[in-house]
C-alpha cells in the first residue's frame, strides 16, 4: 500500500503531459501511486497515460467518459489506495521534493493537512519568489489564512490530505468552482494544518484555460459557492465574517470584470449583471473601508457608483495590462 496517493485529471493537455507527469515521477518521495484520469480528452493524452503505465508500475490510468474534473477527482478519490491523497492539475507541475516537504511537515507536525506555496508561470516571463514563511493553524485560522489567500489559498492541488478527510467528501460535478465549494468541508475534519509558503507548486497560466475564459453563466458558480461559504460561516465561525463577506465581494467583482471583457451579453446575462451591479453599489463603504481591496479596486468601486461605463473603461484598461504585463 503507497504512502500517498497522487491524483491528476487529464483532459486535452497533450502539450503540458509529459512535463507534469515527469515532475512527479521525479519526485524525491518515492513511495506513491500516481492516478492518472484520463476525462474523455479528444487528443492523444489517453494513449499517454497507458504509456506512463507501461513504463512505471506506481501509475494507474482510468478511462472515463468526459465529466469534468471533478467528476475526475472524485473517481481517483474513489480508488486512491494511500494514506493520504494529493492534487495535481495536468497542466502545471511541481518541484522535485514537493512531496517530501508536504509529508515532512504533515509528519512531523501531526497535522491533517499540509500546503505549500504557488510559484505562477507565466510564458516568457521571469517568476516571482517570495519570501517563505511556515505556520501551525487550526482549522479557523487555517480558513482565515485560505480565505484571504495571501499565505495559502483554496487550491485543492498545493496540499497533501489525510486520507479520512475525504471518506465523506467529493467534489461537486458540473461545478466550475469546485474548491470553493468544498473547502469548508475539507477544513472542518481537520485540527491541525501546517502552513509553508515554499513555492513548491509551479501553476503555469494558459490564455485559454477553465480559468481565463470569456464570460458564461457558469462563472455564477463562484458567487454561489462564496456565498454557501458566508453562509456557514455565520453559522458557526463570527471570527470569519469579514473575510467571507470580503470573498463573497471579490467573487462578485470577478464575474463583473468577465461580463465587462466579453462581448455583446443576452438578454438573462444582462438581467443579472444589473444585479450584480446592484450588489457592490450596496456594499460600496464596506468595500473602501476593507484592508483587503487594493486601491485599484476601491477605484473601480467608485467608477462602478458613478456609472458602470467608468467601471468597464477601468476593467478593460486594467485587463489590457495584464495581458501586456504576461506576454
Amino acid at each position: 500500500m503507497p504512502e500517498i496517493s497522487i491524483i491528476v485529471p487529464v483532459y486535452n493537455v497533450e502539450k503540458y503531459l509529459d512535463k507534469c507527469v515527469n515532475s512527479i515521477l521525479n519526485q524525491t518521495f518515492q513511495d506513491f501511486e500516481l492516478i492518472l484520469v484520463d476525462d474523455g480528452s479528444p487528443d492523444n493524452c489517453g494513449q499517454m497515460c497507458d504509456d506512463y503505465a507501461e513504463i512505471d508500475q506506481r501509475v494507474i490510468v482510468i478511462h472515463q467518459k468526459n465529466g469534468g474534473l471533478s467528476a475526475a477527482r472524485n473517481a481517483g478519490i474513489e480508488i486512491a489506495k494511500g494514506r493520504y491523497l494529493g492534487f495535481v492539475d495536468s497542466d502545471d507541475y511541481i518541484a522535485e521534493d514537493m512531496y517530501e516537504l508536504l509529508y515532512t511537515n504533515l509528519k512531523n507536525e501531526k497535522a491533517d493537512l499540509a500546503t505549500v506555496g504557488f510559484l505562477d508561470i507565466y510564458a516568457g516571463k521571469e517568476p516571482v519568489v517570495k519570501e517563505r514563511k511556515y505556520l501551525v493553524t487550526d482549522m479557523v485560522g487555517a480558513a482565515k489564512i485560505m480565505f484571504e489567500g495571501k499565505l495559502s489559498t483554496i487550491s485543492a492541488t498545493n496540499k497533501l490530505y489525510k486520507r479520512e478527510i475525504f471518506k465523506h467528501i467529493r467534489y461537486p460535478v458540473g461545478m466550475i468552482t469546485e474548491d470553493a465549494a468544498v473547502i469548508l468541508d475539507v477544513l472542518e475534519e481537520t485540527s491541525k494544518v501546517v502552513i509553508d509558503t515554499s513555492q513548491k507548486y509551479y501553476y503555469y497560466h494558459r490564455e485559454n484555460s477553465i480559468s481565463s475564459n470569456h464570460f458564461t453563466m457558469k462563472d455564477l458558480d463562484m458567487i454561489k459557492a462564496w456565498e454557501e461559504n458566508e453562509s456557514r460561516v455565520l453559522e458557526k465561525y463570527p471570527e470569519l465574517v469579514n473575510v467571507a463577506h470580503t470573498r463573497v465581494c471579490w467573487a462578485y467583482f470577478t464575474v463583473l470584470d468577465k461580463m465587462m471583457n466579453s462581448g455583446e451579453l443576452g438578454i438573462e446575462e444582462k438581467k443579472t449583471q444589473k444585479e450584480i451591479i446592484q450588489f457592490l453599489r450596496k456594499n460600496f463603504m464596506f468595500v473602501l473601508k476593507n484592508h483587503y481591496f487594493t486601491k485599484p479596486r476601491k477605484l473601480s468601486m467608485i467608477a462602478l457608483r458613478i456609472h458602470p461605463y467608468f467601471y468597464k473603461l477601468m476593467s478593460r484598461l486594467e485587463n489590457g495590462m495584464v495581458r501586456r504585463i504576461n506576454k
